[in-house]
């Protein structure tokens, strides 16, 4: 199913006031910005809007509330080469005086979304004020599409409203690779929570030959088995549904692969006697973090260089040393492969960039609650508030 969409290339954008709802929401480290992921994937669309001679006016969020916009401000600029003015308010007569002073060319950033609580309250008159400063919406962050915000499903209600060029490629590919994906289609789940994965794997479970299972949701699925976990995360009132999901896959025909083999601590933090043992062997004061080299061996069996994997969480704590190896081995196991590899959900992305490894795989979604909605078979509310392409 193509994109159904309209975007920015199917409206005159020519000397026009766009306001482009864009991805801002980068890690600050003591002012200073050193992932710069988003901004790259934010740059076509702002630079087809200056190619087009629009006046562009950018709207975004910050995960923290209380942090400024403006140092973000100053490294697009650098990431585009081209001046980017910002002006420390999202609603103010100062913020009329600038837009409306904009020329074709111009860039305007405005302050974090979040500093009014009416954003996330989606509050129309909020939505509404925002629209006042342009002729046209352009829908670009695809990190924050699964959210009935003001910024995103509000404004759409007063200016004509289209995808920008990285919500497109988010949504088609994420789209494609599970609606005509290259056979065999293989889905690598991990994270913590069976809770928060049930509708992806339920929904991959209609589409995959097979699921690999990792993390410590890993660890329910192996309780259900009745397997011992010691003193592991585990969601002891999913195991009766992680029991249901075991036994739909085998009804379908339907692979779904568990560790047999696992890293074990008595303490996480510090790590304390960590060692790597089988999951039948695991104590009643062990703590499983990670998984073995075996597990990951197994995956041989699943891959296929003509196929398709999408992976959606890492193997275990990958944020300490002792405890990262598996998703190192898997992301290595991966790219390995030769398979289509699509990455997405937002700690999967973040060890991958900070392995520097995202070149390495074919796509590497921006977004994390939005990915993990798409790849469960939900509709995206920012998307479905822009206007739809004609048949």
């Amino acid at each position: 199913m193509d994109f159904t969409k309209k975007t920015v290339k199917d409206i005159d954008v020519r000397g026009k006031r766009v306001i482009v709802r864009t991805m801002l929401n980068v890690p600050i480290e003591d002012g200073k910005i050193d992932d710069t992921m988003r901004l790259q994937a934010a740059k076509p669309t702002i630079e087809y809007l200056l190619d087009q001679g629009a006046r562009v006016v950018l709207i975004s969020h910050h995960s923290d509330k209380d942090q400024s916009l403006e140092p973000v401000a100053a490294a697009l600029a650098d990431v585009l080469n081209h001046d980017v003015s910002f002006i420390p308010s999202v609603l103010s007569s100062d913020v009329e005086r600038a837009v409306n002073a904009l020329k074709p060319l111009d860039v305007l950033v405005l302050e974090n979304l979040r500093f009014h609580p009416e954003e996330e309250q989606n509050d129309d008159a909020f939505a509404r004020s925002l629209a006042a400063y342009g002729d046209i919406f352009v829908e670009d962050d695809f990190t924050a599409c699964h959210r009935a915000h003001a910024s995103l499903v509000g404004i759409p209600k007063y200016l004509p409203a289209v995808a920008g060029l990285g919500l497109e490629l988010e949504v088609d590919t994420i789209t494609k690779a599970l609606e005509h994906p290259k056979k065999p289609l293989v889905a690598i789940t991990g994270g913590a929570k069976v809770s928060t994965k049930i509708p992806i794997l339920s929904f991959l479970l209609k589409k995959v030959d097979s699921v690999f299972v990792g993390g410590a949701m890993a660890n329910t699925f192996l309780a259900a088995l009745g397997k011992p976990v010691g003193k592991s995360l585990v969601e002891h009132d999913q195991i009766d549904l992680a029991n249901k999901i075991l036994e739909e896959a085998k009804a379908a025909g339907k692979t779904i692969l568990l560790p047999v083999d696992v890293v074990v601590a008595s303490e996480l933090d510090p790590p304390t006697n960590v060692r790597t043992i089988s999951v039948d062997d695991v104590g009643e004061n062990d703590i499983i973090a990670d998984v073995g080299p075996q597990t990951i061996g197994q995956l041989d069996e699943l891959f296929n260089h003509e196929g398709t994997i999408i992976w959606n969480g890492p193997a275990g704590i990958f944020e300490t040393d002792e405890f990262s190896g598996g998703t190192t081995a898997l992301a290595d196991k991966i790219i390995s492969s030769g398979a289509y590899s699509l990455v997405g959900g937002g700690d999967t992305c973040d060890f991958v960039d900070n392995a520097g490894l995202h070149d390495k795989f074919n796509f590497v979604s921006t977004g994390g609650g939005a990915s993990l909605e798409l790849m469960s078979g939900n509709k995206l509310p920012g998307v479905e508030a822009l206007l739809d392409k004609e048949a």
